[in-house]
């Protein structure tokens, strides 16, 4: 069989990620990152970005954090990270709350938006076609637990019902990540919020299975 080769760098502090996530790059390996707030992607992409310049940006939220009235927080992750990635080859998966302001920025800078309706519409075969479709070479997935539908991970800030199923999301990222990517990032997970521990074992879950899927 394949041996994956797993390091745990542990707790990183905010202040550290760029240095962190440059080094685990420069060594040509796969930054997998999981935390609380969202807007500590936009830190990882900035560093990402470094080395592969222009993103390709997998983004997963029920949510479109598009907000650009405010700055620097997980509202704002897609605003603030503009110039380091390519929105024309960029995909929002599981969109399905979004502000008013948050539409005219998607329309504006011609993000493609994929809502649960679309998935359940067309089928995870086709969705992933539709992203491979999108997307460029250098591929960075951001990962917001609150896609998934709250019935299966209840421990996030914001949950919004008639989300992904665990294993539709599983699968998309499964698929993506076999195809190559620069970064994953699996955020919003809130313990203090969860039900028996329910969506820190699904967000451990996936990501043992996007280390299976690294090609």
């Amino acid at each position: 069989g394949i041996t994956r080769k797993v390091y745990d760098y542990g707790n990183v502090e905010r202040n550290q990620i760029s240095e962190t996530i440059e080094k685990i790059i420069s060594k040509s390996k796969i930054p997998i990152s999981i935390g609380g707030d969202h807007s500590l992607t936009t830190e990882i992409i900035k560093s990402v970005s470094k080395k592969y310049g222009l993103l390709s940006l997998v983004y997963f939220d029920a949510h479109p954090d598009f907000v650009s009235s405010v700055h620097g927080y997980y509202g704002s992750v897609i605003h603030d990270v503009l110039e380091y990635i390519d929105t024309k080859t960029s995909i929002l998966i599981g969109i399905r709350t979004p502000e008013k302001e948050e539409i005219e920025n998607i329309k504006k800078y011609d993000l493609q938006v994929i809502t649960p309706f679309d998935i359940i519409r067309n089928g995870i075969l086709k969705t992933a076609e539709v992203i491979f479709n999108r997307v460029g070479k250098n591929i960075y997935v951001s990962l917001d637990m609150d896609v998934i539908d709250p019935a299966f991970a209840p421990g996030v800030s914001v949950p919004v019902p008639l989300g992904l199923r665990n294993i539709e999301v599983a699968l998309l990222l499964k698929s993506i990540v076999k195809r190559g990517i620069c970064g994953l990032d699996i955020m919003e997970v809130c313990p203090n919020y969860d039900i028996r521990d329910r969506t820190s074992h699904l967000a451990s879950r996936i990501i043992a299975e996007v280390i299976s899927s690294v090609k």
